[in-house]
């Protein structure tokens, strides 16, 4: 049947012409003892030739098929090679020698290099999420947004950068935000320990201070969410009220203080008398130490307005007395 032909080995085909031949005998035999036609035996012999070429074209076309997938797959693998050598940076990596061969032999020589290169950009991705979500995690923290770390967006990752250069920027940008919070947490706690400091002095209640500025604040955990801009100005701000206040009241205890040493004077107050305010009026001298607790805290000073008060007011009497007694 020379109209079969194939594209199979010579053995192959041998095999094949030999079945088809044994069973075209088969099946002349068997036309020969029935009887027959001519016509009928081209008609049949005609259909299997038909229905043969259309094996051999489906098989042809799934072997195409076959044929350009493994092209675009050997395509498709070089491509993503190059790519991750340029994303990586790893152009000093031997390339897999293109072979001319088959091209499962193709496929299976660049393989293991690609599956190489793509366990090591799995392990620098992960290092890229890594230092990108602290970056990202502190940089939060000094922007004041850490209380709300569930609303910070998914890192995403410069699939096309992923060289080592580029994660030596990051780390150095992540070392940079290290250096900027640590700065900031210790300002924090000079700024509270500061006012804890001053609001002893005056008497005041440091919690409620430092509460006003930012509740969690009295907490220590509470440091390391609150060291924003907004945090370390309204801080600075507290300080400053509260030196101005205890300038205040130092000036105030001052007059005070000069007042009451002129009343005791004047009217001859007895030592015993005077010791009762002592702490009032040492505090005119300028190297009295004004930063113990209490030392000014309002009650004091309520304490020394209302003796001067009193001895005023004794001052007149006093004066009056003498008026009477001179007429």
């Amino acid at each position: 049947m020379g109209s079969f032909q194939s594209p199979m080995d010579t053995r192959t085909t041998a095999m094949l012409e030999t079945s088809c031949g044994y069973l075209l005998q088969e099946l002349q035999m068997i036309w020969d003892e029935i009887g027959e036609d001519e016509f009928e035996r081209e008609k049949v012999l005609v259909d299997l030739e038909h229905e043969c070429l259309q094996v051999y074209r489906r098989k042809v076309d799934n072997a195409n098929m076959s044929r350009a997938r493994l092209h675009q797959e050997v395509a498709d693998s070089e491509a993503q090679f190059t790519h991750l050598l340029l994303s990586l940076d790893e152009r000093s990596l031997p390339r897999p020698e293109k072979m001319a061969g088959a091209l499962k032999e193709q496929l299976g020589a660049i393989a293991p290099a690609l599956k190489k290169l793509q366990m090591r950009k799995a392990e620098r991705m992960k290092q890229f999420r890594t230092v990108q979500s602290q970056i990202q995690k502190i940089s939060a923290e000094i922007a004041g947004q850490s209380e709300y770390d569930d609303s910070l967006p998914d890192v995403i990752v410069n699939e096309n950068d992923l060289s080592l250069k580029k994660l030596e920027e990051y780390q150095m940008e992540l070392q940079r935000l290290h250096a900027d919070k640590n700065d900031r947490l210790e300002r924090v706690k000079n700024y509270i320990n500061t006012i804890q400091k001053l609001s002893s002095t005056l008497g005041m209640d440091s919690s409620m201070i430092i509460t006003k500025v930012h509740p969690s604040l009295n907490d220590l955990s509470g440091l390391t969410k609150n060291m924003s801009d907004r945090i370390l100005d309204k801080l600075n701000s507290t300080v400053e009220s509260l030196e101005a206040e205890k300038r205040l009241r130092i000036e105030k205890l001052r007059n005070l203080g000069n007042s009451l040493k002129k009343l005791w004077d004047l009217m001859d107050t007895p030592y015993i008398e005077r010791a009762l305010f002592s702490h009032i009026s040492g505090s005119t001298s300028s190297s009295t130490n004004m930063s113990a607790p209490g030392s000014l805290a309002i009650k004091m000073i309520e304490e020394a307005e209302a003796e001067v008060e009193r001895l005023d007011e004794l001052k007149a009497s006093k004066m009056k007395r003498k008026m009477q007694y001179k007429f």
